[in-house]
């Protein structure tokens, strides 16, 4: 099979692709990691990447499509896709990538969360530089407020996960997204799951929508 994961930050994607590709046999590929591991691989490809990471700019579609389509042809069964395609132009390239070699997406599966969720979710995560715990004042509070449970080290909230910059970044997904869940609305193969639940809900929810299909 060959699957499309979608969701805001924050929703979970990391953890259900895991469950997915356990469940059905899948290939992970994020680009996230893909980014990483060619930049530390100094590859021409990864150079490139690194160039953009270091400026902080976004990296263009070309690059990325390049990436993910080299990545896809070494991959030998089905696969699932976590962070891209990100914009519609992305979407088309992978379109045209599939059909020159005889294959099609099967699902996009979209993880939606109302954007008080996410914020709660983000903005409430707060981790330990000194041993990488992390804690959420919704759902896995720490015992002292302020402490880590685990080594007593000051817990320390990332910069981008104030609410101000979740916000921001909900609304950069949201303007680059919409027309991409249209976009697969439109082919038929795309389906929502409610991505606010709790993991394990939302675990059940996703397997049984891969089940269907698979089926």
């Amino acid at each position: 099979m060959r699957i499309v994961l979608l969701g805001c930050p924050g929703a979970g994607k990391g953890t259900q692709a895991k469950v997915l590709c356990a469940r059905f046999g899948l290939t992970h590929v994020s680009t996230g990691d893909l980014f990483r591991t060619e930049m530390a691989k100094a590859s021409p490809l990864g150079k490139r990447v690194g160039d953009y990471v270091k400026k902080g700019m976004l990296v263009p579609d070309d690059v990325v499509v390049e990436l993910v389509a080299a990545t896809l042809d070494a991959v030998p069964g089905g696969w699932l896709l976590d962070g891209f395609p990100r914009t519609l132009a992305q979407a088309q390239a992978l379109d045209k990538y599939l059909v020159s070699n005889g294959g099609k997406i099967d699902l996009v599966l979209s993880l939606a969360m109302r954007e008080e969720a996410v914020v709660a979710r983000l903005a409430g995560r707060w981790s330990c530089p000194a041993c990488g715990e992390v804690f959420n004042l919704q759902s896995r509070p720490p015992q002292q407020a302020g402490v880590c449970d685990k080594c007593g080290g000051k817990l320390l909230q990332r910069e981008d996960d104030t609410e101000a910059t979740v916000r921001r970044r909900l609304m950069v997904y949201e303007d680059l997204t919409r027309p991409l869940a249209a976009y697969y609305r439109s082919e038929g193969n795309f389906q929502e799951v409610d991505g606010g639940q709790s993991p394990e809900d939302v675990a059940r929810a996703v397997t049984a929508v891969v089940d269907g299909v698979h089926a």
